[in-house]
């Protein structure tokens, strides 16, 4: 009885930490999923004047408008977009009306089109504020002499190029290229999945649990 009384504390202690991991999970997931509406909420609502004063996340994915002049001078952040293949997003500094100097991420050229000319017009500039995730510890830092970066840095793009901190992606370029690319949230969300692992572990836990109290009846073990 004693050893039947053990495995049952074992297997049942052990299915319930399991079955907790699994719960905590699909809490985790309604969360995220919480988060990913109400930014979608954001790229979809009208677009309003930049504000004075920004955070950076209540703010990310926050549509703005905005009305200046591009700067001289651009970054080139290495990219890829179908079907065109590699290529480059244009990172340009920006004046608004009001004397801010921010950052416009353009778009996107193909590898060719790096180096070319570009025009720097009076624009009204419609796009979302990003303050892009890209940067792990494998992300090769710049290679400043040829102007290639490898991910947007906002803080790091900022200091090259003389502004905020501030990044907008356009909605849309006048021109063929730089050629603006759709913006969505992308936030990595995979806790359903790591719920459906640890329910199942439980699932196991519990019929290993069953063949050992079986085999025990078996042999007559207490």
């Amino acid at each position: 009885m004693r050893r039947i009384i053990a495995i049952l504390i074992f297997g049942l202690g052990g299915a319930g930490v399991l079955l907790g991991l699994g719960k905590w999970q699909i809490d985790r997931l309604a969360w995220k999923e919480g988060v990913i509406a109400s930014l979608d909420a954001r790229l979809g609502a009208e677009a309003i004047a930049l504000p004075a004063t920004l955070d950076r996340v209540e703010d990310k994915y926050r549509r703005v408008v905005v009305t200046g002049v591009y700067l001289p001078g651009e970054a080139h952040v290495l990219s890829s977009a179908a079907p065109w293949g590699p290529g480059y997003r244009i990172i340009a500094p920006f004046e608004t009306e009001g004397g801010r100097r921010i950052m416009i991420d353009r778009g996107y050229v193909p590898q060719p089109d790096k180096d070319a000319a570009r025009d720097m017009p009076s624009a009204t500039v419609t796009g979302a504020l990003l303050w892009a995730d890209e940067m792990d510890g494998f992300t090769p830092d710049p290679d400043l002499g040829a102007n290639i970066w490898f991910a947007r840095d906002p803080d790091g793009l900022a200091e090259l190029l003389g502004t905020e901190p501030v990044m907008i992606v356009t909605e849309a370029n006048p021109a063929e290229w730089p050629k603006a690319l759709p913006l969505t949230v992308a936030i990595k969300n995979d806790h359903l999945g790591y719920a459906v692992t640890w329910f199942g572990l439980a699932a196991v836990w519990l019929a290993m649990t069953g063949v050992a109290l079986v085999r025990l009846r078996r042999t007559g073990g207490v």
